[in-house]
């Protein structure tokens, strides 16, 4: 029986967790017991919201802006993070920008800035807190990536490639780091029922093509990553977890 407070103790940094899929896991993280840094590029106000349900639960939160494409503030994020919550145990890296770009239009200023923040943040984020991981003789590191990674998408060129960038890097990770008791896993979503930027196109209406004839909640991502950060989850890792319903069966 997992423990309801598994991961006291423990500090989670999360980031892009203002909204969606960031904000339900950085809660689940809290209700499990850890304490959680709370990062966003450009929405301070919703992460204070944030951050203020987890502390009305009696959990502990803070929120840290920093734009993580940028190595010396991501520096800045994680001394703040430790020296205000202790030592980041659990990364959890959800930040990203999902622009919907036919290629004939995209220039490589927007194929640039979906890399930075996907790939070259994640690096950065990684290559931070790795250093304290390596001195606790232990974590756990999850990427977010997406089933249009394997599958493609129209409009999705630059994004398609950084999450398939991602999930090579976890894999990458996962074999390097594993001897030192860190495990590194992706959750890949599938449809989400999330707030969608007006810039991007709606959602399709139809749930025909999913098994489970639905598209799923942001907390059941959350509750992947809660089970994956967990004690129960000691002998996962490298591995990318679907979750989308069964609309594609990797």
């Amino acid at each position: 029986m997992t423990d309801a407070r598994e991961l006291s103790g423990k500090t989670a940094l999360v980031t892009g967790a203002a909204k969606n899929i960031g904000r339900a896991i950085a809660l689940e993280l809290a209700a499990a017991g850890a304490r959680v840094a709370i990062n966003t590029r450009a929405s301070a106000a919703e992460a204070e919201t944030v951050a203020a349900e987890i502390r009305k639960a009696g959990g502990t939160a803070a929120v840290f802006v920093a734009d993580i494409a940028d190595a010396a503030a991501v520096q800045r994020m994680h001394s703040a993070v430790r020296d205000g919550m202790g030592e980041v145990d659990i990364l959890v890296l959800n930040a990203s920008v999902r622009r919907e770009i036919p290629i004939t239009e995209m220039t490589f200023d927007e194929w640039r800035e979906v890399m930075a923040i996907s790939l070259d943040g994640s690096f950065h984020c990684v290559k931070s807190v790795l250093p304290g991981m390596l001195a606790a003789g232990g974590g756990c590191i999850i990427t977010l990536a997406g089933d249009t990674a394997l599958t493609g998408a129209v409009g999705k060129v630059h994004s398609s490639a950084a999450k398939s960038g991602l999930a090579g890097m976890t894999r990458a990770l996962a074999r390097e780091l594993g001897p030192k008791n860190i495990r590194v896993n992706c959750i890949s979503p599938g449809h989400f029922n999330t707030t969608r930027p007006a810039h991007r196109a709606p959602r399709p209406a139809a749930t025909g093509n999913i098994p489970l004839g639905r598209y799923g909640d942001a907390e059941e991502i959350a509750a992947t990553a809660r089970f994956l950060c967990s004690p129960g989850a000691a002998y996962i890792t490298g591995q990318i977890i679907h979750v989308n319903g069964g609309q594609w069966m990797f």
